[in-house]
């Protein structure tokens, strides 16, 4: 099996050091390149074709959010996953619109780091555990008045919109599992007939567009 191929985009050299010695001495991890801005992350994600990006979301040059946006908007994109200082950062949010399949704070333990560009780079979506039913309604909630959605509910069946509001509160797919006494493979079925239906790219934007669609709503509202 070859090895997950990663770029490290931050402004910090000595951030980008040590997530590049972490990673290339892990097996079935390497490191293409380190970027230290977005612009030049946008140039070397082109070139190199990493599987995931780890992607800081204030940079010079260009932040984290655009190239997000702009790696995600191309054929065949990497996976983006943000670093962030703070788990309140609302760049969050703005960059998981853009695309990125999820988010980490930068103090996380090593081993979550490596297991979540793993998780990323098999076509998961990764959002802190910790933060991510608060964080995420958060968001939802300080979303632009009059921002459209990803896709309307439109054809998603009740089951499937019950499968949609366990995601959207956090829930894993064997959590999802014994709240709905369903086995492993019929869970996986509704989230794939989710992401086509509402032709999301992966599970961190299922959780967008079910606060964006009002099927819950964020806290405080």
């Amino acid at each position: 099996m070859n090895d997950i191929k990663v770029l490290v985009a931050d402004d910090q050299a000595l951030l980008r050091g040590s997530f590049r010695v972490l990673i290339d001495t892990t097996p079935g991890l390497t490191t293409v390149g380190e970027a230290a801005d977005g612009a030049e992350a946008v140039e070397l994600a082109r070139r190199e074709r990493p599987d995931v990006v780890l992607m800081d979301v204030r940079m010079p040059r260009l932040d984290g959010i655009e190239a997000t946006r702009q790696l995600c908007a191309e054929r065949n994109a990497a996976r983006v996953l943000i670093l962030t200082m703070f788990d309140l950062d609302d760049a969050v949010y703005a960059a998981l619109r853009a695309g990125a399949s999820g988010f980490l704070l930068k103090d996380v333990p090593p081993a979550e780091l490596l297991q979540a560009i793993r998780v990323v780079a098999s076509g998961e979506a990764l959002l802190a555990p910790s933060v991510t039913r608060r964080l995420i309604a958060e968001f939802a909630r300080m979303a632009e008045p009059g921002q459209a959605p990803l896709s309307g509910l439109d054809g998603v069946t009740d089951r499937e919109r019950e499968v949609l509001t366990l995601i959207a509160r956090g829930l894993s797919n064997q959590e999802i599992c014994a709240h709905l006494h369903v086995g492993n493979g019929t869970v996986k079925s509704h989230v794939g007939h989710l992401l086509a239906k509402l032709q999301a790219r992966d599970r961190a934007q299922l959780v967008i567009a079910a606060y964006e669609s009002n099927l819950i709503q964020p806290r405080g509202r």
